[in-house]
C-alpha cells in the first residue's frame, strides 16, 4: 500500500512537469516571435533583433526557469539547469544530429567562436572555483554577456559592410533575421508577447514546483533534478533547431545554434541564481558536472579538428561516441545520487 500511494504522488508531479516543459518551449516560441515583431515596429536594427531577441529564444526556458527556482530559495535547480543544459546540448543535442546527418564545422567557426566558448567555460570554472555563486560572481557574467553581445553585433556589421562572410556571428545573424515576422501587427505583437511572457511565468512556476516535490519524493537533491529531468526538457529547442538545421544542410546553424545556447546558459542563465539567490555550490557540481561539462567541449573541439572519421567533422562515429558519453553521465548521476 505505501508503494502504491508513493507512486501515484509521483505521478502526479511527473506529469506535470511533462506538460509544463512542452508549454514552456511554445510559450518561449511566442515570446520571441512577438518580441521580435515589436521590435520590428519599433524600428529595431534587424541584426540586433536576430542576435539578442532570436538568439535568446533557445534560452529562454533556462533563463526562466533558473530566475523563478532561485526566487523560490532553490537556486541549486537553476544552477543545475545551466550546467546540464550545456551538457545535454554538447552531447545529446549535437550527438543524435550528427548520428542523423554528419555535420561539417567551418574553419571561422573552429577559429573564433569555439575557442571563446572554451575561454569562457574555464574562466567561468575559475571563478567558481571557490564553491560559492554570489553577487558578484553573477554580475561579472552577466556583464559578460553583454560585452559580448555588443562584440557579436559589431562583428555582424563589419562583416556586413566587407566581402567576407565568414563569420559564425554573420550566418547565424543572417538566418535568424529570415526568421523575424515581416507582417506582424503592432497588435498581435505585444499581444503573444505578453501571452508568451506569462505562459513562460505561469509553467517555469509549475516546473519548480514539480521539480522540488519529485526530489523530496526520490530523496535525491534539487541539484540531480535541475541536470537530469529540467536540464534535459529546456534543451528541447536547440535539438529541434540542430535536426532541422542539419537536415537542410545548414551546418553552421546546426553547430552555431549550440554554441551561442552555450554561451547564453553559461553567462545568462548561471548568473541569474547568484544575482537573486547567492549561495554554496555543491563539491560535485565543479567536480563532476562542471569538469563533465568542460571535458565535452574540449572533446567536440577535438572533434571537429583531429579526430575526423571521414571527411565531415563531426560525423556519425563522433555522434556514437557523444552520445554513448550522454548515457554514461546519466548513470554516473543515479549511481552517485
Amino acid at each position: 500500500m505505501p508503494e502504491s500511494i508513493a507512486l501515484q504522488n509521483l505521478i502526479i508531479p511527473i506529469t506535470a512537469i511533462v506538460i509544463a516543459i512542452a508549454i514552456l518551449v511554445w510559450s518561449a516560441d511566442r515570446f520571441v516571435y512577438g518580441a521580435a515583431g515589436t521590435a520590428k515596429h519599433l524600428k529595431v536594427s534587424p541584426l540586433i533583433i536576430g542576435l539578442v531577441i532570436m538568439g535568446f529564444g533557445t534560452s529562454a526556458p533556462e533563463m526562466m526557469v533558473s530566475s523563478l527556482a532561485a526566487l523560490e530559495g532553490s537556486p541549486s535547480i537553476g544552477i543545475g539547469n545551466a550546467i546540464g543544459s550545456n551538457i545535454a546540448n554538447i552531447a545529446l543535442v549535437l550527438g543524435f544530429t550528427a548520428l542523423i546527418m554528419p555535420i561539417t564545422v567551418r574553419s571561422e567557426i573552429l577559429r573564433r567562436e569555439f575557442p571563446l566558448l572554451l575561454a569562457i567555460t574555464a574562466a567561468t570554472g575559475i571563478i567558481l572555483m571557490d564553491y560559492s555563486l554570489d553577487r558578484v560572481d553573477g554580475a561579472i557574467l552577466l556583464t559578460s554577456l553583454i560585452v559580448l553581445l555588443f562584440w557579436l553585433i559589431q562583428s555582424g556589421k563589419s562583416n556586413n559592410n566587407s566581402e567576407s562572410q565568414d563569420s559564425l556571428s554573420t550566418e547565424v545573424s543572417a538566418e535568424l533575421i529570415e526568421e523575424i515576422p515581416q507582417n506582424l501587427p503592432i497588435g498581435w505583437a505585444i499581444f503573444w508577447t505578453i501571452t508568451g511572457l506569462a505562459f513562460l511565468l505561469i509553467s517555469s512556476k509549475v516546473i519548480v514546483s514539480s521539480a522540488v516535490e519529485i526530489a523530496e519524493i526520490f530523496k535525491v537533491s534539487e541539484l540531480i533534478i535541475g541536470l537530469t529531468i529540467i536540464a534535459i526538457g529546456t534543451s528541447l529547442p536547440e535539438l529541434a533547431a540542430s535536426i532541422t538545421a542539419a537536415r537542410k544542410n545548414e551546418h553552421d546553424m546546426a553547430i552555431g545554434n549550440i554554441i551561442g545556447s552555450n554561451l547564453f546558459n553559461i553567462l545568462g542563465v548561471l548568473a541569474l541564481p547568484g544575482l537573486i539567490a547567492p549561495s554554496i555550490i555543491e563539491e560535485s557540481v565543479l567536480n563532476r558536472d562542471f569538469t563533465v561539462m568542460l571535458s565535452l567541449t574540449v572533446l567536440l573541439y577535438l572533434m571537429a579538428t583531429i579526430f575526423k572519421s571521414d571527411s565531415k567533422s563531426i560525423g556519425r562515429i563522433e555522434g556514437a561516441i557523444l552520445l554513448t558519453c550522454f548515457v554514461s553521465y546519466l548513470w554516473l548521476l543515479f549511481t552517485n545520487s
